[in-house]
Protein backbone atom coordinates (compact mmCIF):
# COMPACT_ATOMS: atom_id res chain seq x y z
CA UNK A 1 0.00 0.00 0.00
CA UNK A 2 1.75 3.53 -0.69
CA UNK A 3 1.70 6.56 1.66
CA UNK A 4 0.61 9.78 0.73
CA UNK A 5 1.67 13.56 1.88
CA UNK A 6 0.09 16.86 1.52
CA UNK A 7 0.98 19.02 -1.74
CA UNK A 8 2.49 21.25 1.01
CA UNK A 9 4.22 18.36 3.05
CA UNK A 10 5.59 17.02 -0.32
CA UNK A 11 6.96 20.84 -1.10
CA UNK A 12 9.06 20.54 2.46
CA UNK A 13 9.99 17.45 2.16
CA UNK A 14 11.48 18.33 -1.71
CA UNK A 15 12.87 21.14 -0.12
CA UNK A 16 14.51 18.99 2.86
CA UNK A 17 15.73 16.19 -0.10
CA UNK A 18 17.51 18.77 -1.93
CA UNK A 19 19.94 19.92 0.92
CA UNK A 20 17.88 23.15 1.90
CA UNK A 21 18.85 24.40 5.05
CA UNK A 22 17.45 27.89 5.35
CA UNK A 23 14.16 29.63 3.50
CA UNK A 24 13.57 33.61 3.94
CA UNK A 25 10.08 34.63 3.70
CA UNK A 26 7.10 36.35 4.74
CA UNK A 27 3.44 34.55 5.62
CA UNK A 28 0.20 34.81 3.56
CA UNK A 29 -3.34 33.54 3.63
CA UNK A 30 -2.20 31.29 0.29
CA UNK A 31 0.71 30.22 2.48
CA UNK A 32 -1.63 28.33 5.33
CA UNK A 33 -1.05 25.00 4.10
CA UNK A 34 2.37 25.27 3.91
CA UNK A 35 3.52 27.08 7.12
CA UNK A 36 1.68 24.48 8.70
CA UNK A 37 3.81 21.74 7.19
CA UNK A 38 7.02 23.52 8.03
CA UNK A 39 5.72 23.42 11.57
CA UNK A 40 4.80 19.82 12.10
CA UNK A 41 7.19 17.92 10.10
CA UNK A 42 10.80 17.14 11.22
CA UNK A 43 12.85 18.66 8.43
CA UNK A 44 16.35 20.49 9.65
CA UNK A 45 15.27 23.65 7.89
CA UNK A 46 15.35 27.09 9.81
CA UNK A 47 12.83 29.76 8.35
CA UNK A 48 13.37 33.20 8.54
CA UNK A 49 10.62 35.40 9.04
CA UNK A 50 11.04 38.21 7.33
CA UNK A 51 8.90 42.06 7.31
CA UNK A 52 9.08 42.73 3.25
CA UNK A 53 9.23 39.93 0.30
CA UNK A 54 12.22 41.78 -1.40
CA UNK A 55 13.94 41.62 2.27
CA UNK A 56 13.38 37.85 1.59
CA UNK A 57 14.92 37.67 -1.78
CA UNK A 58 18.08 39.36 -0.94
CA UNK A 59 18.74 37.58 1.82
CA UNK A 60 18.24 34.36 -0.16
CA UNK A 61 20.70 35.88 -2.81
CA UNK A 62 23.29 36.84 -0.28
CA UNK A 63 23.21 33.62 1.68
CA UNK A 64 23.82 31.59 -2.44
CA UNK A 65 26.41 34.17 -2.99
CA UNK A 66 28.63 33.45 0.47
CA UNK A 67 27.76 29.80 0.68
CA UNK A 68 27.49 28.29 -2.44
CA UNK A 69 24.06 26.89 -2.42
CA UNK A 70 20.76 27.52 -3.43
CA UNK A 71 19.46 30.40 -1.55
CA UNK A 72 15.29 30.10 -1.33
CA UNK A 73 12.65 32.63 -0.60
CA UNK A 74 8.79 32.25 -0.02
CA UNK A 75 5.98 34.61 -0.25
CA UNK A 76 2.55 34.86 -0.63
CA UNK A 77 0.20 35.65 -3.60
CA UNK A 78 -1.21 38.77 -5.16
CA UNK A 79 1.40 41.79 -3.57
CA UNK A 80 3.55 39.13 -1.96
CA UNK A 81 4.42 37.80 -5.90
CA UNK A 82 4.65 41.38 -7.13
CA UNK A 83 6.78 42.57 -4.15
CA UNK A 84 9.79 39.60 -4.30
CA UNK A 85 10.39 40.44 -8.39
CA UNK A 86 13.69 42.91 -7.56
CA UNK A 87 15.35 40.21 -6.00
CA UNK A 88 14.63 37.42 -8.19
CA UNK A 89 15.97 39.64 -11.19
CA UNK A 90 19.00 40.42 -9.35
CA UNK A 91 20.30 36.98 -8.45
CA UNK A 92 19.14 35.71 -12.05
CA UNK A 93 20.95 38.37 -13.98
CA UNK A 94 24.08 37.84 -11.40
CA UNK A 95 24.70 34.33 -11.91
CA UNK A 96 23.39 33.53 -8.75
CA UNK A 97 20.85 30.08 -8.21
CA UNK A 98 17.81 31.29 -6.21
CA UNK A 99 14.43 29.70 -5.97
CA UNK A 100 11.36 31.84 -5.21
CA UNK A 101 7.99 30.13 -4.20
CA UNK A 102 5.08 31.65 -4.16
CA UNK A 103 1.74 30.21 -2.81
CA UNK A 104 -1.61 31.69 -5.04
CA UNK A 105 -5.19 31.51 -5.34
CA UNK A 106 -6.43 27.96 -6.12
CA UNK A 107 -6.31 26.61 -9.32
CA UNK A 108 -9.97 26.05 -8.88
CA UNK A 109 -10.76 29.89 -8.56
CA UNK A 110 -8.76 30.82 -11.28
CA UNK A 111 -11.05 33.76 -13.71
CA UNK A 112 -13.54 34.29 -11.21
CA UNK A 113 -12.20 37.39 -9.79
CA UNK A 114 -10.66 36.31 -6.49
CA UNK A 115 -8.88 38.55 -4.29
CA UNK A 116 -5.31 38.66 -5.30
CA UNK A 117 -5.00 37.01 -8.26
CA UNK A 118 -2.11 37.85 -10.53
CA UNK A 119 -0.83 35.66 -13.70
CA UNK A 120 2.36 34.52 -11.67
CA UNK A 121 3.64 32.83 -14.47
CA UNK A 122 3.45 35.72 -17.46
CA UNK A 123 5.54 38.30 -14.71
CA UNK A 124 7.92 35.86 -13.18
CA UNK A 125 8.78 34.68 -17.04
CA UNK A 126 11.27 37.65 -18.25
CA UNK A 127 12.79 37.90 -14.78
CA UNK A 128 13.98 33.96 -14.53
CA UNK A 129 15.90 31.19 -15.73
CA UNK A 130 12.68 28.31 -15.06
CA UNK A 131 9.68 29.08 -14.09
CA UNK A 132 5.93 27.66 -13.81
CA UNK A 133 2.34 28.07 -11.51
CA UNK A 134 2.17 24.32 -10.19
CA UNK A 135 -1.14 23.29 -11.43
CA UNK A 136 -1.24 19.78 -9.61
CA UNK A 137 -0.18 18.45 -6.50
CA UNK A 138 1.35 15.50 -7.82
CA UNK A 139 3.99 17.46 -10.34
CA UNK A 140 5.49 18.99 -7.25
CA UNK A 141 8.24 17.07 -6.63
CA UNK A 142 8.98 17.05 -10.46
CA UNK A 143 9.00 20.73 -10.84
CA UNK A 144 11.36 21.25 -7.67
CA UNK A 145 13.61 19.07 -9.09
CA UNK A 146 12.95 20.69 -13.06
CA UNK A 147 13.83 24.13 -10.87
CA UNK A 148 16.91 22.82 -8.62
CA UNK A 149 18.36 21.50 -12.42
CA UNK A 150 17.69 25.01 -14.26
CA UNK A 151 19.06 26.97 -10.95
CA UNK A 152 22.88 25.13 -10.88
CA UNK A 153 23.24 24.10 -14.07
CA UNK A 154 25.15 25.94 -16.73
CA UNK A 155 24.92 29.59 -15.95
CA UNK A 156 23.59 29.62 -12.94
CA UNK A 157 20.22 31.79 -12.13
CA UNK A 158 16.81 32.39 -10.44
CA UNK A 159 14.05 29.76 -10.53
CA UNK A 160 10.28 30.40 -9.35
CA UNK A 161 7.60 27.81 -8.34
CA UNK A 162 3.82 29.27 -8.62
CA UNK A 163 1.96 26.98 -5.52
CA UNK A 164 -1.42 27.30 -5.41
CA UNK A 165 -3.37 27.24 -2.42
CA UNK A 166 -5.79 24.05 -3.08
CA UNK A 167 -2.88 22.11 -4.53
CA UNK A 168 -1.39 22.02 -0.96
CA UNK A 169 -3.89 19.90 0.15
CA UNK A 170 -4.00 17.28 -2.35
CA UNK A 171 -2.17 14.31 -2.45
CA UNK A 172 0.91 13.48 -3.82
CA UNK A 173 2.66 10.14 -3.71
CA UNK A 174 5.47 9.78 -0.74
CA UNK A 175 7.51 7.24 -3.36
CA UNK A 176 8.68 10.48 -5.52
CA UNK A 177 10.27 12.57 -3.10
CA UNK A 178 13.73 12.24 -4.18
CA UNK A 179 16.67 14.49 -5.61
CA UNK A 180 19.67 14.28 -7.18
CA UNK A 181 22.37 15.38 -4.72
CA UNK A 182 24.43 16.86 -7.18
CA UNK A 183 22.22 20.09 -7.50
CA UNK A 184 22.51 20.73 -3.64
CA UNK A 185 25.62 23.12 -4.74
CA UNK A 186 26.63 25.23 -7.94
CA UNK A 187 27.86 25.46 -10.77
CA UNK A 188 26.51 22.17 -10.73
CA UNK A 189 27.57 19.34 -13.77
CA UNK A 190 30.06 21.81 -14.60
CA UNK A 191 31.18 20.99 -18.34
CA UNK A 192 34.78 22.17 -19.86
CA UNK A 193 35.90 23.29 -22.82
CA UNK A 194 36.78 22.44 -26.33
CA UNK A 195 41.08 21.81 -26.45
CA UNK A 196 41.61 23.22 -29.45
CA UNK A 197 39.59 26.89 -28.01
CA UNK A 198 42.17 26.55 -25.06
CA UNK A 199 45.25 26.06 -27.12
CA UNK A 200 43.70 29.21 -29.84
CA UNK A 201 43.13 31.07 -26.55
CA UNK A 202 47.10 30.56 -25.17
CA UNK A 203 48.71 31.14 -28.18
CA UNK A 204 46.68 34.67 -28.83
CA UNK A 205 47.85 35.21 -25.02
CA UNK A 206 51.80 34.28 -25.58
CA UNK A 207 51.38 36.22 -28.65
CA UNK A 208 50.32 40.02 -27.20
CA UNK A 209 52.91 42.61 -25.83
CA UNK A 210 50.35 44.24 -23.42
CA UNK A 211 47.64 41.29 -22.51
CA UNK A 212 45.26 42.49 -19.45
CA UNK A 213 43.09 39.95 -17.91
CA UNK A 214 39.89 41.35 -16.95
CA UNK A 215 37.71 39.31 -14.84
CA UNK A 216 33.71 39.10 -13.56
CA UNK A 217 31.68 37.03 -11.36
CA UNK A 218 31.91 34.03 -13.04
CA UNK A 219 35.76 33.60 -11.52
CA UNK A 220 34.29 33.04 -8.44
CA UNK A 221 30.92 31.80 -9.02
CA UNK A 222 33.18 28.74 -11.15
CA UNK A 223 35.76 28.67 -7.59
CA UNK A 224 38.50 29.19 -10.01
CA UNK A 225 40.59 31.81 -8.17
CA UNK A 226 43.40 29.05 -7.48
CA UNK A 227 43.88 28.34 -10.61
CA UNK A 228 43.75 32.42 -12.06
CA UNK A 229 46.40 32.99 -9.10
CA UNK A 230 48.89 30.07 -10.65
CA UNK A 231 47.80 31.65 -14.72
CA UNK A 232 48.78 35.53 -13.63
CA UNK A 233 51.99 34.15 -11.58
CA UNK A 234 53.89 31.64 -14.03
CA UNK A 235 53.27 34.12 -16.97
CA UNK A 236 53.00 37.82 -14.92
CA UNK A 237 49.79 39.21 -16.70
CA UNK A 238 48.13 41.67 -14.58
CA UNK A 239 44.31 41.14 -13.95
CA UNK A 240 41.96 43.54 -13.22
CA UNK A 241 38.04 42.90 -12.29
CA UNK A 242 34.53 44.44 -12.44
CA UNK A 243 32.86 45.15 -9.05
CA UNK A 244 31.03 41.67 -9.21
CA UNK A 245 34.68 40.13 -9.95
CA UNK A 246 36.28 41.26 -6.98
CA UNK A 247 37.56 38.36 -5.35
CA UNK A 248 38.82 36.94 -8.22
CA UNK A 249 42.21 37.15 -6.54
CA UNK A 250 43.11 38.96 -3.39
CA UNK A 251 43.69 42.45 -3.76
CA UNK A 252 46.88 42.11 -2.59
CA UNK A 253 48.14 39.93 -4.88
CA UNK A 254 51.20 41.53 -6.53
CA UNK A 255 49.30 41.02 -9.85
CA UNK A 256 45.70 42.42 -9.00
CA UNK A 257 45.30 45.41 -10.32
CA UNK A 258 42.01 46.13 -8.77
CA UNK A 259 38.64 47.64 -10.50
CA UNK A 260 38.27 49.33 -13.91
CA UNK A 261 35.69 50.79 -15.20
CA UNK A 262 33.42 53.54 -14.60
CA UNK A 263 32.56 53.04 -11.17
CA UNK A 264 35.41 52.01 -8.69
CA UNK A 265 37.90 52.57 -11.16
CA UNK A 266 40.28 55.06 -11.51
CA UNK A 267 42.52 57.31 -14.07
CA UNK A 268 45.78 54.58 -12.96
CA UNK A 269 43.27 51.26 -13.30
CA UNK A 270 41.82 53.12 -16.46
CA UNK A 271 45.50 53.23 -18.02
CA UNK A 272 46.04 49.42 -18.77
CA UNK A 273 42.48 49.06 -20.60
CA UNK A 274 43.64 52.02 -22.69
CA UNK A 275 47.38 50.67 -23.01
CA UNK A 276 46.46 46.58 -23.38
CA UNK A 277 46.84 45.28 -26.44
CA UNK A 278 44.80 42.03 -25.92
CA UNK A 279 41.87 41.87 -22.94
CA UNK A 280 41.13 38.47 -21.65
CA UNK A 281 37.74 38.67 -20.51
CA UNK A 282 37.33 35.59 -17.85
CA UNK A 283 33.46 35.39 -16.59
CA UNK A 284 32.80 38.46 -17.18
CA UNK A 285 29.87 40.23 -20.01
CA UNK A 286 32.12 43.13 -20.98
CA UNK A 287 29.12 45.42 -19.92
CA UNK A 288 28.42 49.23 -19.48
CA UNK A 289 30.33 49.86 -15.86
CA UNK A 290 33.24 47.49 -16.57
CA UNK A 291 34.23 49.45 -20.05
CA UNK A 292 32.98 52.88 -19.23
CA UNK A 293 30.36 52.43 -21.57
CA UNK A 294 32.43 50.30 -23.93
CA UNK A 295 35.36 53.59 -23.92
CA UNK A 296 37.98 50.35 -23.29
CA UNK A 297 39.36 48.07 -24.56
CA UNK A 298 39.98 50.41 -27.70
CA UNK A 299 38.96 49.61 -31.33
CA UNK A 300 41.62 47.29 -32.58
CA UNK A 301 42.52 45.41 -29.37
CA UNK A 302 42.24 42.01 -29.92
CA UNK A 303 39.85 39.76 -27.19
CA UNK A 304 40.16 36.25 -25.64
CA UNK A 305 36.87 35.40 -23.90
CA UNK A 306 36.29 33.04 -21.22
CA UNK A 307 32.81 32.09 -20.32
CA UNK A 308 30.41 29.90 -19.23
CA UNK A 309 27.25 31.00 -21.76
CA UNK A 310 27.99 31.44 -25.03
CA UNK A 311 25.44 34.19 -25.95
CA UNK A 312 27.79 36.61 -23.81
CA UNK A 313 31.06 36.18 -26.23
CA UNK A 314 30.82 38.52 -29.23
CA UNK A 315 27.94 40.57 -27.76
CA UNK A 316 30.20 43.48 -27.72
CA UNK A 317 33.43 43.10 -28.91
CA UNK A 318 34.58 41.00 -32.35
CA UNK A 319 36.07 38.10 -30.73
CA UNK A 320 39.77 36.61 -31.74
CA UNK A 321 38.81 33.53 -29.37
CA UNK A 322 36.21 32.15 -27.16
CA UNK A 323 36.84 29.66 -24.65
CA UNK A 324 32.85 28.20 -23.86
CA UNK A 325 32.61 26.30 -20.61
CA UNK A 326 32.76 26.67 -16.57
CA UNK A 327 35.64 28.61 -16.09
CA UNK A 328 37.76 26.62 -13.31
CA UNK A 329 37.64 23.38 -15.83
CA UNK A 330 38.92 26.48 -18.48
CA UNK A 331 41.76 27.55 -16.63
CA UNK A 332 42.98 24.07 -15.66
CA UNK A 333 42.79 23.08 -19.42
CA UNK A 334 45.21 26.56 -20.02
CA UNK A 335 47.17 25.86 -17.32
CA UNK A 336 47.93 21.91 -18.30
CA UNK A 337 48.88 23.32 -21.83
CA UNK A 338 51.43 26.07 -20.64
CA UNK A 339 52.56 22.64 -18.41
CA UNK A 340 53.41 21.27 -21.57
CA UNK A 341 54.90 24.54 -23.63
CA UNK A 342 57.96 23.92 -25.33
CA UNK A 343 60.87 26.30 -24.55
CA UNK A 344 60.16 29.43 -21.53
CA UNK A 345 57.34 31.00 -21.24
CA UNK A 346 56.91 35.16 -21.65
CA UNK A 347 56.59 37.19 -18.66
CA UNK A 348 54.84 40.45 -18.73
CA UNK A 349 55.99 42.13 -16.57
CA UNK A 350 52.23 42.59 -14.53
CA UNK A 351 53.49 43.40 -11.03
CA UNK A 352 55.92 45.71 -11.63
CA UNK A 353 52.98 47.57 -13.63
CA UNK A 354 50.29 46.89 -11.17
CA UNK A 355 52.76 48.32 -8.11
CA UNK A 356 53.41 51.33 -10.05
CA UNK A 357 49.63 52.18 -10.27
CA UNK A 358 48.96 51.26 -7.12
CA UNK A 359 51.34 53.39 -5.88
CA UNK A 360 50.00 56.56 -7.66
CA UNK A 361 46.51 55.57 -6.95
CA UNK A 362 46.78 55.12 -3.47
CA UNK A 363 49.23 57.69 -2.60
CA UNK A 364 46.42 60.16 -3.94
CA UNK A 365 43.90 58.45 -1.91
CA UNK A 366 45.55 58.37 1.31
CA UNK A 367 46.00 62.49 0.95
CA UNK A 368 41.86 62.00 1.57
CA UNK A 369 41.68 59.29 3.45
CA UNK A 370 44.28 61.32 6.65
CA UNK A 371 41.78 64.08 5.85
CA UNK A 372 40.12 65.90 9.56
CA UNK A 373 37.33 67.59 7.57
CA UNK A 374 34.06 67.81 8.60
CA UNK A 375 31.79 66.55 7.08
CA UNK A 376 34.01 63.24 7.17
CA UNK A 377 35.11 62.23 3.47
CA UNK A 378 34.20 58.86 2.57
CA UNK A 379 37.77 58.16 2.39
CA UNK A 380 38.53 58.45 5.75
CA UNK A 381 35.92 55.44 6.59
CA UNK A 382 37.22 53.51 4.25
CA UNK A 383 41.17 53.58 5.40
CA UNK A 384 39.52 53.07 8.77
CA UNK A 385 37.60 49.90 8.15
CA UNK A 386 40.91 48.83 6.45
CA UNK A 387 42.00 48.82 9.31
CA UNK A 388 39.84 47.49 11.81
CA UNK A 389 38.23 44.44 10.11
CA UNK A 390 39.44 40.96 10.31
CA UNK A 391 40.51 39.42 7.40
CA UNK A 392 37.85 37.00 6.98
CA UNK A 393 35.45 39.86 7.04
CA UNK A 394 31.97 39.63 4.16
CA UNK A 395 31.80 42.89 3.37
CA UNK A 396 27.66 44.34 2.02
CA UNK A 397 27.25 47.51 0.38
CA UNK A 398 24.59 48.80 -1.37
CA UNK A 399 24.77 51.00 -5.01
CA UNK A 400 25.13 54.06 -3.92
CA UNK A 401 27.42 56.05 -1.85
CA UNK A 402 30.08 53.94 -0.43
CA UNK A 403 30.10 51.41 -3.51
CA UNK A 404 32.49 53.27 -5.38
CA UNK A 405 34.64 54.03 -2.85
CA UNK A 406 34.75 50.88 -1.34
CA UNK A 407 35.73 48.71 -4.65
CA UNK A 408 38.18 51.54 -5.63
CA UNK A 409 40.04 51.73 -2.18
CA UNK A 410 39.31 48.55 -0.01
CA UNK A 411 41.76 45.81 -0.71
CA UNK A 412 39.99 42.87 -0.19
CA UNK A 413 43.00 40.68 1.84
CA UNK A 414 41.75 37.10 0.45
CA UNK A 415 40.11 35.78 -2.73
CA UNK A 416 36.65 34.35 -2.94
CA UNK A 417 33.18 36.14 -2.47
CA UNK A 418 34.32 38.68 0.48
CA UNK A 419 32.80 41.47 -0.84
CA UNK A 420 28.91 41.90 -2.04
CA UNK A 421 26.81 44.48 -3.92
CA UNK A 422 23.82 44.09 -6.41
CA UNK A 423 25.77 45.66 -9.51
CA UNK A 424 22.92 43.86 -11.89
CA UNK A 425 20.23 46.01 -11.34
CA UNK A 426 21.54 48.19 -8.52
CA UNK A 427 18.15 48.77 -6.49
CA UNK A 428 18.59 50.86 -2.84
CA UNK A 429 17.94 48.63 -0.09
CA UNK A 430 19.71 45.64 -0.69
CA UNK A 431 22.69 45.67 1.73
CA UNK A 432 21.07 45.55 5.55
CA UNK A 433 18.39 42.84 4.47
CA UNK A 434 21.22 40.87 2.35
CA UNK A 435 23.69 41.09 5.02
CA UNK A 436 21.43 38.64 7.46
CA UNK A 437 21.25 36.16 4.69
CA UNK A 438 25.11 36.29 4.44
CA UNK A 439 26.01 35.79 8.12
CA UNK A 440 23.37 32.46 7.66
CA UNK A 441 25.46 31.79 4.68
CA UNK A 442 28.90 31.99 6.44
CA UNK A 443 28.09 32.26 10.26
CA UNK A 444 31.60 31.86 11.08
CA UNK A 445 33.14 35.77 9.88
CA UNK A 446 32.06 38.98 10.63
CA UNK A 447 29.58 40.60 8.39
CA UNK A 448 29.44 44.76 7.78
CA UNK A 449 26.94 45.98 5.79
CA UNK A 450 27.20 50.01 4.41
CA UNK A 451 24.72 52.02 2.64
CA UNK A 452 23.62 55.57 2.19
CA UNK A 453 20.84 57.13 4.29
CA UNK A 454 18.81 56.67 1.33
CA UNK A 455 19.09 53.25 1.17
CA UNK A 456 18.45 53.09 4.65
CA UNK A 457 14.80 53.99 4.17
CA UNK A 458 14.06 51.42 2.04
CA UNK A 459 14.21 48.64 4.40
CA UNK A 460 15.30 49.63 7.84
CA UNK A 461 12.39 47.98 8.83
CA UNK A 462 14.54 44.52 9.00
CA UNK A 463 16.80 45.72 11.75
CA UNK A 464 13.54 44.18 14.00
CA UNK A 465 14.56 40.51 11.85
CA UNK A 466 18.56 41.23 12.20
CA UNK A 467 17.70 41.65 16.43
CA UNK A 468 15.31 38.64 16.48
CA UNK A 469 18.22 36.35 14.64
CA UNK A 470 20.60 37.82 17.35
CA UNK A 471 22.53 38.26 14.13
CA UNK A 472 26.40 39.87 15.03
CA UNK A 473 25.88 42.44 12.03
CA UNK A 474 28.01 45.91 11.82
CA UNK A 475 25.33 48.48 10.07
CA UNK A 476 26.72 52.03 8.62
CA UNK A 477 25.48 54.75 7.24
CA UNK A 478 26.74 57.24 5.36
CA UNK A 479 23.99 59.83 6.34
CA UNK A 480 24.55 63.10 4.07
CA UNK A 481 20.60 63.45 3.04
CA UNK A 482 20.33 63.60 -0.18
CA UNK A 483 20.57 60.97 -3.11
CA UNK A 484 23.76 61.63 -3.51
CA UNK A 485 24.57 59.46 -6.59
CA UNK A 486 21.41 61.46 -8.66
CA UNK A 487 22.54 64.76 -6.77
CA UNK A 488 26.29 64.35 -8.37
CA UNK A 489 25.26 63.06 -11.63
CA UNK A 490 22.94 66.24 -11.90
CA UNK A 491 25.86 68.45 -11.49
CA UNK A 492 28.10 66.76 -13.72
CA UNK A 493 25.33 66.59 -16.56
CA UNK A 494 22.99 69.24 -15.49
CA UNK A 495 25.04 71.91 -14.65
CA UNK A 496 24.48 71.46 -11.01
CA UNK A 497 20.95 71.93 -11.65
CA UNK A 498 19.72 70.20 -8.61
CA UNK A 499 15.91 69.03 -8.63
CA UNK A 500 14.00 66.73 -5.46
CA UNK A 501 17.46 64.81 -4.12
CA UNK A 502 17.75 66.03 -0.67
CA UNK A 503 15.87 65.12 2.00
CA UNK A 504 15.48 65.91 5.74
CA UNK A 505 18.50 64.39 7.90
CA UNK A 506 17.60 61.34 10.19
CA UNK A 507 19.25 59.84 13.75
CA UNK A 508 19.46 55.80 12.28
CA UNK A 509 21.55 55.70 15.69
CA UNK A 510 17.95 56.84 17.24
CA UNK A 511 16.28 54.46 14.77
CA UNK A 512 18.41 51.49 15.42
CA UNK A 513 18.60 51.90 18.86
CA UNK A 514 14.57 52.03 19.11
CA UNK A 515 14.88 48.48 17.24
CA UNK A 516 17.33 46.80 19.92
CA UNK A 517 20.50 47.41 18.32
CA UNK A 518 23.83 49.09 19.94
CA UNK A 519 24.39 52.09 17.88
CA UNK A 520 26.80 55.22 17.25
CA UNK A 521 26.38 58.88 15.97
CA UNK A 522 29.73 59.85 14.92
CA UNK A 523 30.65 63.28 13.00
CA UNK A 524 34.47 63.48 14.27
CA UNK A 525 36.80 61.64 12.34
CA UNK A 526 38.93 61.18 14.59
CA UNK A 527 36.34 59.49 17.01
CA UNK A 528 35.56 57.12 14.15
CA UNK A 529 37.99 54.35 14.65
CA UNK A 530 37.40 53.89 18.92
CA UNK A 531 33.74 53.53 17.54
CA UNK A 532 34.21 51.37 14.92
CA UNK A 533 36.33 48.86 16.77
CA UNK A 534 33.76 48.90 19.61
CA UNK A 535 30.67 48.14 17.44
CA UNK A 536 32.43 45.40 14.84
CA UNK A 537 33.59 43.36 19.00
CA UNK A 538 30.29 43.79 19.78
CA UNK A 539 28.49 40.28 20.39
CA UNK A 540 25.31 41.61 18.49
CA UNK A 541 23.68 43.85 15.84
CA UNK A 542 25.56 46.95 15.84
CA UNK A 543 25.18 50.21 13.77
CA UNK A 544 27.43 53.16 13.18
CA UNK A 545 25.04 56.54 11.58
CA UNK A 546 28.25 58.32 9.91
CA UNK A 547 27.74 62.00 8.47
CA UNK A 548 29.35 62.12 5.41
CA UNK A 549 30.52 64.50 2.96
CA UNK A 550 27.80 64.58 0.20
CA UNK A 551 29.14 63.20 -3.08
CA UNK A 552 28.18 65.86 -4.94
CA UNK A 553 31.32 67.53 -3.43
CA UNK A 554 33.57 64.57 -3.46
CA UNK A 555 36.16 63.01 -5.45
CA UNK A 556 34.32 59.86 -5.95
CA UNK A 557 35.89 57.38 -8.31
CA UNK A 558 33.07 57.67 -10.67
CA UNK A 559 34.25 58.06 -14.20
CA UNK A 560 31.31 60.53 -15.66
CA UNK A 561 31.91 62.89 -12.46
CA UNK A 562 35.78 63.12 -12.74
CA UNK A 563 35.79 65.27 -15.87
Amino acid sequence: MSNHLSGADAMVRMLQAHGVTHVFGLCGDTSLPMYDSLLKLDHGITHVLTRDERSATYMADAYARVSGRPGVCEGPSGGGATYILPGIIEANESSYALLAITSDISVGSYGKYPLTEVDQEAIMRPLTKWNTVIKRADHIPRMVRAAFRAMTTGRPGAAHLGLPYDIQYDEVEESEIWADPGHQTFPAYPTGPEQSQVEAAVEAILSADKPLIVCGGGVVIAGAMEALDHLARRLDIPVATSISGQGALAETHPNCLGVVGSNGGTDETWEAMEEADLVIFMGCRAGSTTTARWEAPKPGARIVHFDVEPQVIGANYPTEVAVTGDLKLSLDAVNKVLDQHRGELPGFDGAEAVAERKARKFAAFRALAESTEVPMRPERLIATLQRVLPEEAVILSDPGTSCPYLSAYYELPRPGRQFITNRAHGALGYALPASLGAWYGRPWAKVVALMGDGSFGFSCGELETVCRAGADITFIVLSNATFGWIKASQKADKGARYYNVDFRRTDHAAIAAAFGLKSWRVEDPDELEAVLREAVEHDGPTLIDVVVQPLEEAAAPVRRWMG
